[in-house]
């Protein structure tokens, strides 16, 4: 997973509510099954038309939104079913910061297993950095110190969980984060398995268990 630290890069404006899963990614793409090339589909029905022709109104047909790699949303954003592949072709496509009022919970989650910053920021805070991607802006995202910054005004704090911040900063996926945390704590749980019910091992392995446990 690519590491996350700070982005500066232009915000796009998407000022809709409840924008669900299956507007960011339509169903039928569930069939794909790589993360790379998922970009071209991210908002299909909006951004094509039934012939395939791109639909010169939608934001990130337009240039210079369509090199964004911030997209400032309206509340709920990422709801409806919890497929992680909407995610994939945001990350994709190239956004890599996603701004809202809220989001919904299980494509919340994902965002941070893919690489992509959640922020979630409340009104009126949230409407003035809509306004600023309005005006094609470029935002700078902190996330070591947890600060947005919108051109010509104070920085903007913003909270992210400790853990999925730290794993967002050294770059690791899930495993990656288990591995880093709490590595330690599995190793001895490993060692007292092995010693109290060595049946669950390969029989080998636990024959030479039960053999060093009647030496002693």
């Amino acid at each position: 997973m690519i590491a996350f630290n700070s982005l500066t890069a232009l915000a796009a404006p998407l000022p809709e509510a409840d924008i669900d899963t299956d507007v960011i990614l339509p169903a039928r793409f569930l069939l794909l099954l790589d993360k790379a090339g998922l970009g071209r589909h991210l908002f299909h029905e909006r951004r094509f038309d039934k012939d395939g022709g791109m639909r010169a109104e939608f934001i990130l047909n337009r240039p210079p939104f369509d090199g964004a790699q911030i997209l400032v949303a309206g509340a709920n954003f990422g709801c409806g079913s919890s497929r992680e592949q909407a995610v994939w072709a945001l990350a994709d496509f190239g956004i890599r910061c996603l701004v809202a009022p809220s989001f919904g919970e299980i494509f919340f989650a994902n965002c941070f297993k893919n690489g992509v910053l959640p922020i979630r920021l409340d009104e009126p805070v949230h409407g003035e950095v809509m306004a600023a991607a309005v005006e094609a802006s470029t935002l700078t995202v902190d996330l070591e110190a947890q600060a947005l910054v919108v051109p010509g005004k104070e920085p903007i704090g913003f909270s992210v969980d400790p853990r999925r911040r730290r794993a967002l900063l050294l770059g690791l996926d899930e495993i990656g984060a288990i591995l880093a945390d709490d590595l330690p704590d599995i190793e001895a749980f490993e060692a007292r398995r092995r010693a109290s019910m060595p049946w669950l091992l390969p029989s080998e392995a636990a024959q030479a268990v039960l053999a060093g446990s009647d030496e002693e």
